[in-house]
């Protein structure tokens, strides 16, 4: 066990320490410190190898009685719990999107002993857009399919002699990428190794001769000047 598990370990023994005399049935706050990981932990996007995002306020839902009894802990309670989810996050790499916040809600159709766990981003839903990075410029990839070579009817064209008309094919399925090679003649890498068939993670560098062509996913807001056909020199 290293130091951050340690420490969160302890968090969560104090926090579990401090009320459990309150506590006599019911959801224990152990339990709502477990449920905030799990959040994070199911709802951690990927960005790129170093950028890892989750959300920043979560509702925890009680039932009435359970409900009573947690927000009658007041604020020392959410400041253990936020503590927590802090602990967590640094020990897994996460990075919030703004400042953490955690509330109640009553649900009196939730039994004693029962929470749920619901999560945001404080601003607002953020649309991530998979992009192909050529030469300066992005391409949006707006398809399940999107074909890269040097012939006009290409998806994205690109000026290298060594390319073929038709020479790799970016698959996305909403949430992952697959680059493939088309049988090219000069043949393709995928961040150094010879490409034939592989998963595309973001910040990944397909080389076609020359031309470097880079996989981002990022906010819909940084995506502009984006065009799904163009020539580049």
């Amino acid at each position: 066990m290293n130091l951050l598990d340690a420490l969160e370990r302890a968090l969560e023994r104090a926090v579990n320490g401090a009320f459990a005399k309150t506590f006599r049935s019911g959801v224990q706050p152990v339990e709502l410190a477990s449920a905030l990981r799990k959040e994070l932990d199911t709802t951690a996007s990927v960005i790129s190898r170093d950028r890892i995002l989750v959300p920043n306020t979560f509702t925890i839902t009680l039932g009435s009685a359970d409900y009573d009894r947690i927000v009658g802990m007041g604020a020392t309670l959410v400041d253990e719990l936020t503590r927590i989810v802090t602990t967590h996050a640094k020990k897994q790499g996460y990075q919030f999107t703004g400042g953490i916040r955690i509330t109640y809600a009553r649900d009196p159709s939730l039994a004693v002993g029962v929470c749920r766990v619901q999560s945001a981003s404080s601003a607002g839903r953020v649309n991530w857009v998979p992009v192909l990075e050529v030469s300066g410029r992005r391409h949006a990839l707006s398809r399940s399919r999107t074909v890269i070579g040097r012939g006009n009817d290409a998806d994205v064209v690109i000026d290298d002699p060594n390319a073929s008309r038709k020479h790799v094919e970016v698959l996305w399925d909403g949430t992952r990428a697959q680059a493939n090679d088309l049988g090219s003649t000069n043949g393709s890498l995928l961040n150094g190794a010879r490409l034939q068939s592989a998963a595309l993670p973001p910040d990944s560098v397909i080389q076609i001769g020359k031309t470097q062509i880079v996989f981002r996913v990022v906010p819909e807001a940084e995506s502009t000047d984006l065009s799904n056909r163009a020539r580049l020199s």
